[in-house]
């Protein structure tokens, strides 16, 4: 499943055709009579291709079902393989190695972007990274992954019900569960040998406070963590003025890591520690204390926003606020459509050549540069030449901000502590429901999980970023599309109050979990000699 979920997110790509990347732009200032690029209205022209948004969710459902058996009956197989005591640690290894294949995406993804959607730059076509109509290769992965997991079927074909040993390991485990009848009433009755027993079996989970608060935790910290995993990228892009694929690429070097070392250390300190149900739910909430208090991050690394012609600036007083348009560009008839950002001589971003009221360009090492731009202020005379006075560069102007350095530290441990709290997690729901539901608790917590956390999480961010858009783009039929511009304070805010209340709730339910959790009584404990014959009888 998770083979032809990939597959079919590669296919539009192939169905699609070639890409079309338009008429060549003009992106220098127009004067009226000189022939340019008519762009009009054509509303009237249905395209075919917002058709394929259902192919996409059609791939992300396959592998929605292939990938979570992985984190139910996978986790809950190597619970039942290992020493109770060295259960954490084998699980926080498996979490961290679930991490493994996103820094690789968060790597290689950044990296693809640079190749060519079609691989290969039809010759007729002068086109590179900085121009708008690049697409890069998004499919590549794609094709790989279905490749490489497919390949997997292999292995997996060879497991064996049980791993020799396992038997032992069984026997000589001793009940954690929560004292509220529930594991007596599962082994009388025999619960969960039969689907009719569904209803029970749901029930009974669903009636256990300890559990239902463990799981409304996990699931408010996956809410942070899958809209930190969608928008970290175009934090960084925005906040510190990186471009897209570095942006991507720095954020899968911060966030992977630090997730896959909080996942280690934790299941480490579980196991090396010997930690009981009460132990592990009391060490989550010095975790998850901790990563509070590092997510004030964002209240002291934040960065201010680069003066940008028409947004916060006012073309050296000649224009307004929020208008793009000012007298020096009034005639270049430039189209608000296309996002071509340069960086005038002025430091000053414009919000593309035309904009800026450049006439003219060049190319010198092939590096583009453009000249005679009415709207960008004189900068100091260079040696009495006047040479290159109106000059701007393709690209955003480079920001003034130093806190990336200071942001990434920080973020990195906050992510570090906010990911110590998984494994246990898992770990405590796992004791606190009796054996025979443990791998149907994990499956409901993946439930909530989706519901609760990782569907509504990426919706969240993405509210909250758009709700600091200052620009948007605004094509030749009025219809709204992209944000071009952001506003960087409100935006660290609002992404500061999200984590802020999300981590508050994560404590206040893990808080509830430790004091409601009753251990079984001293009397289910089975003495040496009772675990060396119920051992002596499993063999």
């Amino acid at each position: 499943m998770l083979g032809l979920g990939s597959l079919i997110f590669s296919l539009p790509h192939f169905s699609s055709g070639k890409y079309h990347y338009g008429a060549k732009l003009e992106d220098t200032c127009q004067i009226p009579g000189t022939s340019s690029t008519n762009f009009t209205c054509s509303a009237s022209t249905k395209s075919s291709l917002p058709n394929y948004l259902y192919v996409f969710i059609l791939g992300q459902l396959l592998l929605g079902v292939g990938g979570t058996p992985l984190y139910t009956l996978g986790t809950a197989f190597i619970d039942d393989s290992v020493p109770k005591h060295k259960s954490s640690l084998y699980i926080g290894i498996g979490y961290a190695m679930s991490l493994l294949g996103p820094a690789i995406g968060y790597v290689l993804g950044g990296q693809l972007l640079n190749v060519y959607i079609d691989i290969q730059i039809p010759e007729s076509m002068k086109i590179d990274q900085d121009d708008p109509r690049w697409l890069g290769a998004w499919w590549i992965a794609f094709l790989a992954c279905f490749f490489a997991i497919w390949l997997l079927i292999i292995p997996f074909t060879c497991f064996p019900k049980q791993l020799p040993g396992t038997a032992k390991i069984q026997a000589e485990k001793i009940s954690e569960t929560h004292n509220d009848g529930s594991e007596v009433l599962v082994e009388t009755k025999n619960i969960g040998k039969s689907f009719k027993d569904f209803p029970v079996a749901l029930l009974i989970l669903l009636k256990n406070p300890v559990l239902m608060s463990l799981i409304i935790a996990s699931s408010s910290e996956a809410l942070v963590a899958t809209g930190f995993a969608t928008f970290l990228p175009k934090f960084i892009e925005n906040q510190f003025g990186k471009t897209s694929s570095f942006s991507a690429t720095l954020g899968g070097l911060v966030l992977i890591p630090a997730a896959a070392l909080g996942q280690i250390i934790s299941g480490i300190l579980v196991s090396k520690c010997r930690m009981d149900c009460k132990s592990i739910i009391k060490f989550m909430i010095g975790t998850c204390s901790v990563a509070l208090i590092l997510n004030t991050v964002f209240l002291f690394a934040k960065c201010g926003n680069e003066p940008f012609a028409g947004v916060s600036e006012t073309y050296n007083g000649t224009g307004t606020l929020y208008n793009l348009t000012a007298p020096c560009n009034a005639n270049c008839r430039c189209l608000r459509s296309i996002y071509y950002p340069v960086c005038g001589r002025d430091e000053v971003q414009y919000f593309s050549p035309c904009f800026a009221g450049c006439s003219s360009h060049l190319f010198n090492n092939m590096k583009k540069t453009y000249h005679n731009c009415s709207c960008i202020g004189k900068p100091e005379r260079e040696n009495g030449s006047e040479d290159f006075l109106y000059e701007a560069v393709p690209g955003k102007c480079p920001t003034q901000c130093k806190f990336l350095p200071l942001f990434l530290t920080f973020f990195f441990f906050a992510v570090v502590f906010t990911f110590m709290a998984v494994t246990p997690t898992t770990v405590a729901i796992l004791r606190c429901v009796p054996d025979k539901q443990r791998s149907f608790a994990l499956g409901v917590q993946s439930v909530f999980l989706r519901l609760l956390g990782t569907i509504p999480g990426p919706i969240l961010f993405g509210v909250a970023i758009d709700n600091s858009c200052t620009l948007w783009d605004i094509n030749e039929c009025k219809t709204k599309g992209a944000c071009w511009v952001y506003d960087n304070e409100r935006m660290a805010y609002l992404l500061m109050g999200i984590s802020a209340a999300c981590k508050i709730i994560t404590i206040i339910f893990v808080v509830i979990a430790v004091w409601l959790y009753k251990p079984p009584p001293a009397s289910a404990a089975l003495s040496q000699k009772d675990l060396e014959t119920v051992s002596a009888i499993h063999t």
